[in-house]
């Protein structure tokens, strides 16, 4: 018995597997993306479809392991500082789309002829956007480290925090049970009370004990034992938050955020990696599983019909608050199309509400559905947009990709700063790899005599095809802050034989990159600015020895202050800075430069 119950179970992650390996290349090479494939492959081989697999619920619950480890992902590429940084997209965008979109759903429910309660926790659902579906998305496209694709990852973070008080309102919203009103707010606020005991145990353990583990761990040079920590880590922090009764990607996310200072997160991330793949795929499998084709049938009309006023006014209220925002026309709709969708953490809620009666089974059938119909619907619905748009897709042809190059020099960036860091190199007749991702650059450059491959520089794998691993140096000419930093960390931890040069935006980035120990930084702006100052000593009358005394002098206050700024912050240094007004002892924080 037990020989057949294991072939039974066995047969079940062949079924899985092979229906994966043949729909998401299909899918990809039609143009429909692979969240699209793993869908149509799960209501394919699931009871509605073929039958071949019959209990997808408890799939979809193993299944959610992927968006739990994607969101640790996430969190490791989130220090609090940036964080910090996105704080008015996370919580002034974020709380404007989820309020916004959540009345105008609301009042979609009631027009639909459901009471408040049910119209509300519908609602929500459906606003909190399916985190996983729109970062595979962002991921395929290249756009998780744009501007666009940073504001909404800040939206995503926002929503995904917006699971702990719903879940909190749900309980409230619950009618009072047999043992009478006061027992009941006693376990109100008892749950209440062991949510927040949990999130305090996680942030008490992430500050004192992870970092720790790990340089232990580390010391004792096992890889097998480092990728058993990283799952422990994920998966004991998402335990941690679902026995106080939160959301377990919640867990998973702060754990990420609080090892993102760590100089193991690299290591972690690459360990996790192979897992959150293959867990996220599993989830979308489960999800096209888990649509009821019998309830769609029985009460089509309603699903439809909740599906597109759903979809519609979602995406009309996330374009208005984006160009409220300042968003341009073709991010708002971007944003919009791409957000158009309930996700996964309405299951949660959802279920949540059934359990308290707040909403009935065929209520919670119904819009599961409609959420279910709205992610499969939203690859499709890009799909559309991107062909419709004004603007036409780049062509790759003629582009080559990074691929097993082998040089001393690897430049990354071949913009203007790039192409001039590049001469002295090539000068000396030093071996040199040029990559780039912007595909009319690397079109430009041809023209003049440049060989420059297509690659994301932010990626491992990209950097060991580009030959960072044979390189001797490592030249970061990017002018994107958060790129080059993060390739700086990577570079550093990957490869830290090579020598790692990297221009720096500004004196905030400079201090970034000090953390990164990069081997040789200057400020994109500083050499520059410095020449013209010592044109304008030397206008003024100064002798060629004073010009070059006086910017010596300037160099080692720039220098001095930058320690300053290093160990006391931003404005520790200011009172280093020649300012104009003979009469003030200090410039106003506000008034100092960046450059």
């Amino acid at each position: 018995m037990a020989v057949e119950g294991s072939a039974g179970d066995l047969l079940k992650v062949v079924t899985l597997l092979g229906a994966a390996v043949v729909a998401v290349p299909l899918f990809k090479r039609l143009g429909l993306g692979s969240v699209l494939g793993y869908l149509a492959a799960g209501l394919a081989i699931g009871p509605f479809g073929l039958a071949l697999i019959s209990d997808p619920a408890t799939i979809l619950h193993t299944a959610e392991l992927g968006v739990v480890m994607y969101l640790f992902v996430i969190g490791l590429e989130m220090q609090p500082s940036h964080l910090w940084s996105l704080r008015r997209a996370i919580f002034g965008l974020g709380s404007l789309q989820v309020v916004v979109c959540g009345l105008l759903l609301t009042g979609v429910g009631l027009a639909f002829g459901f009471s408040l309660p049910v119209s509300f926790v519908s609602a929500m659902g459906f606003v909190l956007t399916s985190t996983a579906v729109v970062m595979q998305l962002l991921g395929e496209r290249g756009d998780m480290a744009q501007p666009r694709g940073q504001r909404i990852v800040a939206i995503l973070l926002f929503e995904d925090l917006l699971i702990v008080p719903l879940l909190a309102v749900i309980v409230f919203m619950a009618p009072p049970d047999l043992a009478g009103p006061v027992a009941a707010t006693s376990s109100r606020w008892a749950t209440i009370g062991l949510a927040l005991g949990s999130l305090v145990a996680l942030v008490a353990a992430g500050a004192w004990l992870l970092n720790p583990l790990f340089r232990i761990l580390a010391n004792a040079k096992a890889r097998e034992v480092m990728t058993a920590a990283a799952l422990l880590v994920v998966l004991g922090a998402a335990l941690l938050m679902q026995v106080g009764g939160l959301s377990m990607a919640m867990g998973a996310f702060l754990a990420g955020v609080l090892l993102s200072e760590s100089t193991f997160r690299h290591q972690l991330e690459a360990d996790i990696e192979p897992f959150r793949g293959l867990l996220l795929g599993l989830f979308f499998l489960s999800v096209g599983m888990s649509l009821d084709m019998a309830a769609v049938l029985n009460n089509w009309p309603l699903i439809i019909g909740g599906v597109v006023a759903m979809m519609l006014v979602k995406a009309l209220c996330i374009y208005g608050v984006a160009r409220f925002a300042k968003s341009s026309h073709a991010d708002a709709l971007d944003r919009a199309v791409l957000m158009a969708q309930g996700g996964e953490f309405a299951f949660v809620l959802f279920a949540a509400a059934l359990g308290a009666k707040v909403i009935d089974p065929v209520v919670n059938a119904n819009m599961t559905a409609i959420v279910v119909l709205s992610m499969a619907l939203t690859p499709l619905m890009v799909m559309v947009h991107r062909r419709l748009a004004t603007q036409p897709a780049v062509s790759m042809e003629g582009i080559e990709a990074v691929n097993g190059q082998a040089a001393s020099v690897l430049v990354i960036g071949f913009g203007r700063f790039g192409q001039i860091a590049s001469q002295g190199v090539i000068a000396r007749g030093a071996s040199i790899t040029i990559i780039d991702n912007n595909v009319q650059m690397i079109r430009d450059a041809e023209a003049y005599g440049f060989k420059v491959y297509y690659g994301d520089g932010c990626r491992a794998d990209v950097l060991h095809a580009a030959g960072a691993h044979l390189a001797s140096a490592i030249l970061v000419c990017l002018d994107n802050k958060a790129a080059a930093t993060r390739i700086a960390e990577l570079a550093k931890t990957e490869f830290p034989h090579a020598q790692l040069l990297v221009r720096a935006f500004d004196r905030e980035h400079v201090l970034e990159l000090r953390k990164a120990d990069v081997d040789y930084l200057v400020r994109e702006t500083f050499e520059s600015a410095m020449a013209m100052g010592r044109e304008a000593v030397l206008t003024l009358g100064a002798a060629e020895e004073e010009a070059n005394e006086v910017m010596e002098h300037l160099r080692r206050r720039d220098a001095e202050r930058m320690d300053l700024e290093a160990a006391g912050g931003m404005f520790a240094g200011r009172a280093l800075v020649l300012g104009n007004q003979v009469k003030k002892a200090a410039a106003h924080p506000a008034a100092q430069d960046s450059a």
